[in-house]
């Protein structure tokens, strides 16, 4: 399968896309200034990862995200992407808001308690999928007319599926990304395998504050912190578990045994396999 991308603007905006690809590595979605995003799949499964939150994608559920940092991952389930992975995006911008609906976003202070939420994909949602896959797949028919039509729909129904007080209060919150304590992310995300710079990009830091900022939390650089971390889990479960050494590896983080092996080795100067012998 060859990856394949279709999309429906309006106003020079992207607000429907359809992403056809085959089985893919970890993929950033960047930060973008007040753009809102929701994620169906249409086939496969995809992983969503935030600062604190790790959500499975799959028909039946979908993404409703802000606008911040956010990774799409490979789903767990391999043998669920072996034809590929297929996903459509509605993206919500202010400037749309306005239009559609002539809100003032700005007088309303309502928050919403997330930054990345799964969404059940009911009878409601299924229909707008289906019907924005027509649209994709027969752009003629996209005239302005139809989009902001399609696009109105999709916020009323999104809206009242999230019980808000009202549309206005819901769109408000949606562009007011939650504040996720600098600790808080790293807990969350420690025994993954995401490199610094990832987890510098899920902080929306550049490397070097990232490093600076680490050090001063947690009075050590990322790279001695995380590993440590991560070989005392491994430890752990070498003590109270009878999972293999190769899969205690991957659990807590580490890309390959060798890697595992020889951090574990320089930590606690004997083996995995002669720890949990001992």
């Amino acid at each position: 399968m060859e990856f394949r991308e279709q999309v429906i603007k309006y106003k020079n905006q992207v607000v429907f896309i359809k992403l056809t690809m085959p089985y893919f590595d970890r993929t950033l979605k960047h930060y973008a200034e007040d753009e809102a995003c929701f994620m169906f799949v249409n086939k496969g499964e995809v992983m969503g990862r935030g600062q604190e939150d790790y959500i499975r994608l799959n028909k039946s559920t979908a993404l409703l995200a802000k606008c911040l940092n956010y990774f799409f991952e490979p789903g767990k389930d391999k043998s669920k992407c072996d034809e590929g992975i297929e996903s459509v995006g509605v993206f919500i911008y202010p400037s749309l808001v306005k239009e559609l609906f002539e809100f003032d976003l700005a007088s309303s202070n309502y928050s919403l308690d997330f930054n990345l939420k799964e969404v059940q994909v009911n009878r409601l949602l299924e229909n707008y999928r289906d019907s924005i896959n027509i649209l994709l797949d027969n752009p003629g028919l996209a005239d302005d007319s139809m989009v902001k039509t399609k696009l109105k729909e999709f916020i009323l129904l999104i809206s009242k599926l999230q019980e808000a007080p009202s549309q206005l209060d819901f769109l408000a919150a949606l562009f007011k990304p939650n504040e996720v304590a600098f600790k808080s992310t790293i807990q969350h995300n420690l025994y993954t395998n995401l490199s610094l710079d990832e987890l510098a990009a899920l902080c929306h830091l550049s490397i070097s504050s990232f490093k600076r900022k680490f050090k001063s939390v947690f009075n050590e650089s990322p790279k001695k912190y995380i590993v440590r971390k991560k070989v005392e889990k491994a430890a752990t479960l070498l003590k109270t578990s009878d999972l293999r050494i190769s899969d205690i590896a991957y659990d807590v983080g580490f890309d390959s045994l060798a890697t595992f092996n020889r951090n574990f080795t320089n930590i606690y100067e004997k083996s995995p396999s002669a720890y949990r012998l001992n």
